[in-house]
C-alpha cells in the first residue's frame, strides 16, 4: 500500500519529468531544424516556409537570437488566444468539439472539488476506524481521507448520500449544457460550412441482383423512378484493391528514380549502381536509373491492364454505390428513409465525405459484415480476458506488503527504503502504460476486420471497445486483483461471509494506485505530448537516411490527425475514476483537475500547430461522448450502493436507488432531445440551405461538382501517373472515359421495369410513367 512518502516521490518524478519535457518542447521548437516537427500543419496548408533555408549556415540549424529564448514559454498563452469561432475555421468542428471534452472535464470537477474537499474530507478525517483494523487491514494515512474511515453503521454515511445526489445533479447539469452546446454547433456548421459533396450524396449498400442489368443500370432505374424529381448521378463502387497495391509500389519507384536522378545531376561523372537483392543490399549490380524506368514502366502496364479489368469486369463491381441528388433537401429524404420493401434491400446512409471513406472496406461483401462483427465480438471477448494477467501482474507491484505477507524471503529486498517508495509510487503506472501500447492498433484492425465503411466509424468503434477494454481491466482488474493481493492474509484466514467487508474497506484504497497512474499518463504523458519525441526522432531520421525527394519530406512530417480512436478513450477513464472516487476518496480530484487543465492547453497548441485532421464528420462522436460518461457516472452509483451495504449503512444505502433510474431517464431524455441532431439532418434545415444556394448560385453546375467527387483516390492516382507517363496509351483515356461518362440513356433490359422515366435505346423512346399506366389501366 502507497504511502504519502510514496505518492510524494511519485508526484516529484512526474512534476520534474513534465516540466523537463515542457521546457525542453519549448526550447526544440525554437531551433529552425525542427520546425517541421512542431508546425507542420502550417506547412501543409502551405502557410510557412522553413527559416533553415536563408540566413548564415549556423542560423540554418540553431536559432542564436537569444531574445527568444526569453519568451519560450509564450506558447501557453498563444495556444489559448484564437477564439472558437476561428479555431473551428482553422481546424474543423471536430477538433473544436475534441477540446471541449477537456473543458467538460474542468465544468464538472472543479465544483465537485470544493464541495467534497469542504465537507467529505473533514467528515472521514475525524474517525479512527482504520487506527482500530491495525493488523486486520492494510491501509495508508491516504486512506483515512476516504470513506474506508468511516465506522460501520455510522449516520455520518449520510453525508456521502447527499453528495452522491450532487455530484449527479451537477454532472447531468453539465451534461445537459454541453450537449446542447454542441448541438447548435453542428447545425451551425452544417448550415453555415461550404458546400460539400457528403451533402448530397447517399451510399447505396445491398443492391439486389439482377439477370437482366448491370449494378449500375439497377441504381439509376431504381433511383429515376422513386426519386424522380431529385436524382442526379451516381458511382458504383468497385473492388481496386489490387489496383491501389500497384500504384503505391509505382509511387515508391518513381520516388527511387527521382532520388537517383538528382543524384546522378550532381555528379555526372559517375552513373548510380543499386544491387537488385533484398533493401540493395544484395544481388545483381545494375544502373539503378534503367532499372527504375525499367520498373516504372512494367507497372505502368500492369495498372492499365488493371483499370482495364476492374472497370469492365463484373466481378469487380460490388453491389453498392454512391448516389447523388440534386439537392440536400432530396438527398436526406433517401439516407433517412426505407427504399424497399424489404428492409434488407437498398440499404441507404449518409455517405461519409471522400476524406473519410476507407475504399478499402467497400470491397467487402454486406453478407459477409455479421460474421465478421461476430469473430471480432468473440476476439475482443478474449483479449480482455486474457489481459488480467499482466493487469495482476501490475498490482503485484503496487501491493508490495501484501506479497510480504505471502513471501516473506523478498522482504530484505523491496524493504530499502527509496526502492519501496519508487516501486510503489511510479513502477505500477508506467508498467501498466507499457502494457498498454499496442492495445489501440490490435483494436483498429479489429475494426477494420468488421468492414466499416468511414475512417470516422473505425475510430469511433475502436474508441468504444477501448473504453469498455480500460473499465474492465484497467479499473475493475485492478480494483479485483489490487484488493486480493493487498488483503492476501485476511482472504486466507477469515471465514466466507467476512470477504465481502473486506472488499468494502479495500476498494477505496485502489485510489492511491489510480493516483500514480494519472500522474503517469495524464501530467508526464500529455507533457511527452507535447514534446513529440518519437515523432523528432523519426523525422531525423527519414530527413537523414530515407527523404530523397520534397514529397518523401512531406510525408516525413505529416503529422496525421489527433487520433480520436486513443484519446476519447483515455480522456473518458479520467472520467470514470474521478466520478468514483469523487464521494470515496475526494483527495484523487485534485489530481484528476490537473489533468484536464494541462491537456486542454497541451491539445489546444497541438490542434493549431502540428495535427491535420484528414476528415470532417461534424461532432458526429458527441453521443458517444455523452453515454460514456452517463455511463461512468451510474458505474460510480452502483459501486457506491455495494461499498456502503458492507457498512452496515442500512437506512442511507436504500436511498442511492434512486440515483441510477434518475440518471438513465435523463441520459434517454438527452438522447431524444438532442441525439437526433448527430444522425439525422433536418428536412427544415437542407430546405434552407438549398434555398439559399439556388439564391447566391443559380447557375450552380451541380452534376460537373459532384461527377468525380466519390471516384476512387486510387484511380485518380493512376489517372496523374499515366497522364505523366510518357508511355501511356489510347486505352488508358477510353476507361476513364468509361468510369467517369455520364449515365443518361441507359437501355431498359428488365421487360418488367417499363416505368422508367428515361427514352430506352431499344424502343426509341420513353417509356410510360406509373400515373400513364393507370390512366391506361381504368375502364
Amino acid at each position: 500500500m502507497a504511502t504519502l512518502a510514496d505518492i510524494g516521490l511519485s508526484a516529484a518524478i512526474n512534476i520534474i519529468t513534465a516540466f523537463i519535457f515542457l521546457i525542453a518542447f519549448a526550447i526544440l521548437r525554437l531551433q529552425p531544424f525542427n520546425d517541421r516537427v512542431y508546425f507542420p500543419k502550417w506547412y501543409l496548408k502551405g502557410l510557412r516556409s522553413s527559416p533553415a533555408t536563408s540566413g548564415a549556415f549556423v542560423s540554418k540549424f540553431i536559432n542564436l537570437d537569444y531574445r527568444s529564448y526569453m519568451k519560450f514559454l509564450n506558447w501557453m498563452p498563444d495556444a489559448l488566444k484564437m477564439p472558437e469561432p476561428e479555431l473551428i475555421d482553422h481546424a474543423g468542428l471536430d477538433s473544436a468539439v475534441y477540446l471541449r471534452i477537456y473543458l467538460l472535464g474542468l465544468k464538472i470537477f472543479i465544483p465537485i472539488l470544493v464541495l467534497t474537499w469542504a465537507i467529505l474530507v473533514p467528515v472521514n478525517w475525524t474517525n479512527d476506524t482504520l487506527d482500530k483494523l491495525k493488523g486486520e487491514a492494510t491501509y495508508s494515512e491516504i486512506d483515512k481521507l476516504s470513506i474506508s474511515n468511516i465506522p460501520q453503521g455510522s449516520h455520518r454515511f449520510w453525508t456521502h448520500v447527499i453528495m452522491a445526489y450532487a455530484v449527479t445533479f451537477w454532472t447531468c447539469f453539465a451534461l445537459k449544457k454541453e450537449y446542447e452546446t454542441v448541438a447548435n454547433m453542428r447545425l451551425h456548421f452544417l448550415q453555415s460550412e461550404k458546400r460539400r459533396p457528403d451533402q448530397f450524396t447517399v451510399l447505396v449498400k445491398n443492391v439486389p441482383p439482377d439477370a437482366d442489368e448491370s449494378v449500375s443500370e439497377a441504381v439509376e432505374h431504381f433511383f429515376l423512378v422513386n426519386h424522380p424529381d431529385n436524382y442526379l448521378t451516381h458511382q458504383v463502387v468497385l473492388n481496386a484493391n489490387k489496383l491501389a497495391k500497384l500504384v503505391e509500389e509505382k509511387k515508391s519507384k518513381q520516388n527511387w528514380l527521382d532520388y537517383y536522378q538528382n543524384k546522378f545531376e550532381r555528379n555526372q561523372a559517375k552513373r548510380p549502381i543499386m544491387k537488385t537483392g533484398f533493401l540493395g543490399l544484395w544481388g545483381e549490380k545494375v544502373d539503378a536509373i534503367q532499372h527504375h524506368i525499367s520498373e516504372i514502366e512494367r507497372l505502368s502496364n500492369e495498372i492499365a491492364e488493371e483499370k482495364e479489368d476492374v472497370v469492365n469486369n463484373p466481378k469487380a463491381i460490388m453491389p453498392a454505390a454512391f448516389v447523388s441528388f440534386k439537392t440536400r433537401w432530396g438527398a436526406a429524404v433517401c439516407a433517412q428513409t426505407q427504399q424497399a420493401r424489404n428492409p434488407t434491400l437498398w440499404l441507404t446512409e449518409w455517405a461519409p465525405e471522400p476524406r473519410d471513406v476507407y475504399w478499402k472496406n467497400l470491397a467487402i461483401p454486406y453478407v459477409s459484415l455479421t460474421i465478421r462483427k461476430l469473430l471480432m465480438a468473440v476476439a475482443f471477448f478474449f483479449l480482455t480476458f486474457f489481459f488480467i494477467i499482466p493487469i495482476a501482474f501490475v498490482q503485484s507491484l503496487a501491493n508490495i506488503e501484501g506479497i510480504e505477507k505471502a513471501a516473506p524471503f523478498l522482504k530484505p529486498l523491496i524493504e530499502v527504503k527509496t526502492i519501496k517508495s519508487f516501486i510503489q509510487g511510479f513502477l505500477p503506472g508506467i508498467a501498466l502504460k507499457i502494457f498498454l501500447i499496442l492495445l489501440p492498433t490490435i483494436l483498429m484492425i479489429m475494426s477494420k476486420f468488421e468492414g466499416f465503411l468511414s475512417i470516422s466509424l473505425l475510430e469511433r468503434r475502436s474508441a468504444s471497445r477501448y473504453y469498455l477494454f480500460n473499465f474492465v481491466n484497467v479499473f475493475l482488474g485492478s480494483v479485483i486483483a489490487g484488493t486480493v493481493l493487498e488483503q492476501l492474509n485476511t482472504f486466507l484466514d477469515q471465514s466466507v461471509n467476512k470477504i465481502p467487508e473486506t472488499i468494502g474497506v479495500a476498494i477505496p484504497m485502489k485510489a492511491t494506485f489510480f493516483i500514480t497512474y494519472i500522474m503517469v499518463d495524464g501530467w508526464s504523458g500529455t507533457a511527452g505530448e507535447i514534446l513529440r519525441l518519437k515523432p523528432l526522432i523519426i523525422y531525423h531520421l527519414k530527413n537523414f537516411f530515407l527523404v530523397k525527394t520534397e514529397k518523401d519530406r512531406e510525408e516525413a512530417m505529416d503529422p496525421g490527425s489527433i487520433g480520436f480512436n486513443t484519446g476519447e478513450p483515455q480522456i473518458q477513464l479520467y472520467f470514470l475514476i474521478g466520478l468514483i472516487y469523487a464521494v470515496v476518496t475526494p483527495l484523487l480530484t485534485p489530481f484528476i483537475l490537473v489533468f484536464f487543465a494541462l491537456a486542454y492547453v497541451v491539445y489546444r497548441h497541438q490542434i493549431i500547430n502540428v495535427y491535420n485532421q484528414e476528415y470532417e464528420s461534424s461532432a458526429a462522436f458527441w453521443p458517444d461522448v455523452h453515454g460514456r460518461v452517463v455511463s461512468a457516472l451510474v458505474i460510480a452509483q452502483l459501486l457506491l450502493m455495494g461499498l456502503l451495504s458492507t457498512k452496515e449503512a442500512a437506512s442511507s444505502t436504500p436511498f442511492l436507488l434512486a440515483l441510477p433510474i434518475l440518471t438513465i431517464g435523463f441520459h434517454m431524455y438527452c438522447k431524444g432531445r438532442f441525439e437526433p441532431a448527430f444522425v439525422r439532418y433536418p428536412l427544415q434545415e437542407a430546405m434552407m440551405k438549398d434555398t439559399l444556394e439556388r439564391a447566391r448560385e443559380p447557375n450552380l453546375n451541380l452534376k460537373g461538382y459532384l461527377q468525380n467527387a466519390y471516384v476512387p483516390p486510387i484511380f485518380k492516382e493512376a489517372d496523374s501517373d499515366s497522364d505523366s507517363d510518357s508511355n501511356s496509351d489510347s486505352d488508358d483515356e477510353t476507361n476513364d472515359q468509361k468510369w467517369q461518362k455520364d449515365n443518361v440513356l441507359v437501355p431498359t433490359k428488365r421487360q418488367s421495369r417499363k416505368n422508367t422515366p428515361v427514352p430506352s435505346k431499344r424502343s426509341a423512346g420513353s417509356s410510360p410513367n406509373l400515373p400513364e399506366i393507370r390512366e391506361k389501366d381504368k375502364p
